[in-house]
């Protein structure tokens, strides 16, 4: 456990028992090249994207790994991809 400034060792124990629950019920998160995997998936529905379709192809990779990568992350590899 990591020492409290101003004698707060109690809460500071209370929050790391919290904040250990909420760990067991979230996803596990992607590593880089899962996330990079996810993000070069393209949708069938339309030609290889270019840039203007970056939109496009955030909303068919986001709901695939909602909760497990960050959004700005993936955002930059998409767009390291369609340039």
């Amino acid at each position: 456990m990591r020492s409290a400034p101003a004698g707060r060792e109690e809460q500071a124990a209370t929050e790391e028992r919290e904040l250990a629950i909420l760990e067991e019920f979230m996803p596990e998160p992607l590593s880089e090249d899962e996330s990079r995997r996810s993000s070069t998936t393209r949708s069938p529905r339309w030609a290889p994207p270019s840039m203007a379709d970056l939109g496009r192809v955030m909303a068919d990779v986001m709901p695939q790994i909602a909760g497990r990568a960050d959004g700005s992350t993936v955002s930059q590899i998409v767009r390291e991809k369609l340039a």
